[in-house]
């Protein structure tokens, strides 16, 4: 009986499942519904090699999506020298115009007709939001095109711009994102250094062995500071290289600094940006702990965290007062001031690793900071364990 009635049961679901589909498939099957997500599937095609910028691969790519769009007979792509990038269609007359006609079009910041006796090539400027063109779309009709090709041709080129504009924005994006991680790199080389290479020298006539072992530390920690790899890395290379700078600071400070690390294992794999942990600990050890001239504990927890990791640097150090973190103490320049911590003096690029979580992530994956006057500080990130594009 049970089962008679399990099976009645999918049997009507499926019947309405088919009545839904029908139904749907009524609604959205009109000329003019299939005619316009032809056109929204087309143009995704074309964005996404646009949005890599223009260049000869991407304009092959996309040609003949935008030629789809525009309804031309022939379409052409050429940078702003007038150079060809992409050709798709036949070649007519209008082939060898099309370097001349975008020249002009680049030089007039304007459309350019050239008519022949069978064809038209319209030459349409691709003008992003700086104003200069960045390249050229030719578009070939048959005859003389009416007002509705030349708009279909303008709104073409319209799209392909913002395309192009969405693709020097993820440059810019990316260029700012090298110069941050190079005024990072920059920021840790005179902290560092100088004391690092102080410590050395005074094991060098008193324990050599132990010389020896703090020079490999130190290049193997600069080598992978200044690395021309990418922009991010996984949690287990930035601990290894954290592990690298805190044998040289307990070198200089002994038993005075106790480090404590309870990493949970299936994270040692997570993506994050590269030099993300660094300036934390090194926050942590050079203003928590050195600052107040009496050494500490610093803790270094990593955790699973359901879809996410959750990483943390805590020390026990003199802290400081969170009015200074909200009146914006995060984007102050360290300036060695003294061993009290300030809010000139509060954090080595924290505000720059707030910023690069926040721009690989989201704003709900920024710094979180967790302190007091005499109650030592608590820095924390939030790193998603996946992100689709985002790899080390």
């Amino acid at each position: 009986m049970t089962t008679f009635i399990v099976a009645a049961a999918a049997a009507t679901l499926l019947v309405v499942a088919l009545l839904v589909w029908r139904r749907t498939q009524r609604v959205v099957t009109t000329p003019a519904q299939r005619a316009v997500h032809q056109a929204l599937h087309t143009a995704s095609l074309a964005a996404v090699p646009l949005r890599r910028g223009l260049t000869e691969e991407s304009a092959s790519e996309a040609a003949p999506h935008l030629r789809a769009l525009a309804g031309a007979e022939a379409l052409g792509v050429a940078d702003a020298e007038g150079t060809l990038l992409a050709w798709d269609g036949p070649q007519t007359g209008m082939f060898d115009s099309f370097a001349d006609a975008a020249r002009r079009a680049v030089a007039d910041e304007r459309p350019v007709l050239v008519t022949g006796d069978e064809h038209t090539l319209i030459a349409q400027p691709l003008p992003i939001d700086t104003g200069a063109a960045v390249g050229v779309l030719g578009m070939v009709t048959a005859g003389k095109p009416g007002p509705g090709m030349l708009g279909a041709v303008a709104e073409v080129a319209r799209y392909a711009c913002g395309q192009l504009e969405l693709a020097e924005l993820d440059a810019s994006r990316a260029r700012v994102d090298r110069a941050e991680l190079r005024a990072l790199r920059a920021q840790i080389s005179p902290h560092f250094i100088y004391n690092a290479l102080n410590t050395i020298a005074s094991f060098v006539r008193t324990d050599p062995d132990r010389a020896r072992e703090l020079i490999l530390e130190f290049a193997d920690f600069t080598r992978y500071s200044f690395r021309a790899a990418g922009e991010f890395t996984v949690l287990a290379d930035e601990l290894r290289n954290i592990e690298r700078y805190l044998a040289l600071e307990q070198a200089r400070f002994g038993d005075a600094l106790d480090v404590r690390l309870r990493i949970a294992p299936e994270v040692l794999g997570v993506v994050l940006p590269f030099l993300a942990l660094q300036p934390l600990v090194e926050n942590a050890v050079r203003h928590g702990l050195a600052g107040g001239g009496r050494g500490g504990q610093l803790s270094i927890v990593a955790t699973d965290a359901g879809t996410d990791c959750v990483i943390s640097v805590e020390d026990d150090g003199i802290g400081m007062d969170p009015e200074l973190l909200r009146s914006g103490a995060l984007d102050a320049v360290d300036t060695d001031s003294g061993p009290a911590r300030t809010g000139e003096a509060a954090h080595v690029g924290l505000a720059n690793v707030d910023d690069r979580l926040r721009a690989a992530f989201g704003n709900d994956y920024g710094l979180v900071v967790e302190t007091a006057p005499g109650a030592g500080t608590k820095v924390s990130m939030r790193v998603p364990k996946f992100r689709a594009g985002i790899r080390a």
